[in-house]
């Protein structure tokens, strides 16, 4: 994948560095383009360094190479990203002016385009500039942002350009194959609470990061997402339908309304498997706590396997010694078509951590390890695995 990223003048330059910084380390190939201008405002030898690329600021500058520079560098280019976007640089684009290197990129370009501005509330709503957005609209660029915020001047209002991981996040989406359009999800994330009384909980370390993973990859391939998650205090992906709940009585019955509409259900939560027996509405005294009796939970694999069909059905066993052989048999016991199994005995990986290491199992005894990764990466591998299943 190729992103050919421009930068115009505005003071939210600096922030370039981390969309570049973002792409890189989606496995993305970036080729930098500035203005002049924006060159006074940051440095080219910072982009040169961290992009391992010479940046591209005049097209007439001397090379060794003797081909059209602005044609040949469009060739291979998976998206056009402009990021900060000035309002100079989007009326040359809308009114087709080649004035400068950025500018001509745009008009040999053929690959999508993404834009986000960056400018004063004034320089925004002025009618010249929403214009010129509605026209670039017109023929298929699209737009992230901006957002109401502070502005360089102090003031607050729109024009804010929006922030580096929903570019990144918005860039990468638009370049990925999609390969699971058409095809719907249901994600469970996150634990459960069960509540002792208003300040006591039953619950587990889980953070929700492998299921909300999960989502979002399913999303850059093209995929709709149902996210039902349990209490986390993680930023949910963009374009997913949130559905949160916080006990495990909450996130059965939302499973079970929405299985119907998905193609695939994914259950990435760690739901408690205890609650207690009453439930007090009052916090209760530590000294009149002498025991809690507990009872089992539903269990929401059993509910999903009464009703599941021809869904594909893909469940995670947390495990603690004979991780291959337990996670097989609660495949088979829970209907699944999968499970993905993880050693959480293992210190720095599994809960709470960005990091796992899983096996993936199906009904066919095909076996996947995936090694210690993160667990963006991870997500990537379950998908992939789960690809292969749907088309068969």
């Amino acid at each position: 994948m190729k992103v050919l990223l421009g930068i115009s003048s505005s003071i939210a330059v600096f922030k370039s560095i981390d969309i570049l910084r973002g792409l890189l380390k989606e496995g993305v190939e970036v080729q930098c383009v500035m203005t002049k201008n924006s060159a006074h405002l940051i440095s080219p030898l910072t982009l040169e360094i961290i992009s391992g690329k010479r940046v591209i600021i005049d097209l007439f500058e001397k090379r060794e190479r003797s081909d059209i520079l602005h044609i040949e560098i469009t060739k291979d280019a998976d998206l056009l990203l402009v990021a900060p976007a000035t309002a100079n640089i989007i009326a040359k684009f809308a009114n087709g002016i080649a004035d400068d290197a950025l500018s001509t990129i745009f008009l040999a370009s053929r690959s999508p385009v993404l834009i986000a501005p960056a400018m004063h509330t004034q320089m925004y709503l002025h009618p010249v500039t929403q214009k010129n957005i509605e026209k670039l609209k017109s023929i298929g660029v699209e737009f992230i942002g901006p957002y109401e915020g502070e502005l360089a001047s102090g003031e607050r209002g729109i024009g804010r350009m929006a922030e580096p991981e929903e570019i990144v996040e918005k860039a990468v989406r638009m370049i990925m194959k999609k390969t699971l359009k058409g095809k719907k999800f249901l994600v469970t994330a996150g634990p459960t609470y069960e509540r002792i009384d208003p300040v006591r909980i039953i619950t587990n370390p889980s953070s929700g990061k492998m299921g909300y993973a999960l989502a979002e990859e399913i999303l850059r391939r093209g995929g709709d997402v149902i996210l039902i998650s349990g209490p986390t205090h993680l930023q949910p992906p963009i374009g997913a339908d949130i559905i949160m709940v916080e006990s495990t009585e909450e996130m059965k019955n939302e499973v079970i309304k929405n299985l119907e509409k998905v193609d695939a259900v994914i259950m990435a939560s760690a739901p408690a498997d205890f609650k207690p027996k009453i439930s007090l509405s009052q916090k209760a005294k530590k000294e009149s706590i002498q025991y809690l009796e507990l009872e089992r939970t539903p269990d929401i694999l059993e509910e999903i396997k009464e009703r599941k069909g021809k869904k594909l059905v893909v469940g995670f066993s947390a495990e603690t010694s004979d991780v291959v052989e337990n996670a097989k048999k609660k495949m088979i016991s829970k209907g699944m078509d999968v499970v993905v199994a993880n050693d959480v005995s293992k210190k720095g990986i599994g809960f709470g951590s960005d990091l796992n290491e899983v096996i993936i199992i199906d009904r066919e005894e095909r076996i996947l390890s995936t090694g210690i990764k993160r667990k963006k990466e991870i997500a990537k591998i379950i998908l992939d695995f789960i690809e292969k299943k749907l088309s068969n």
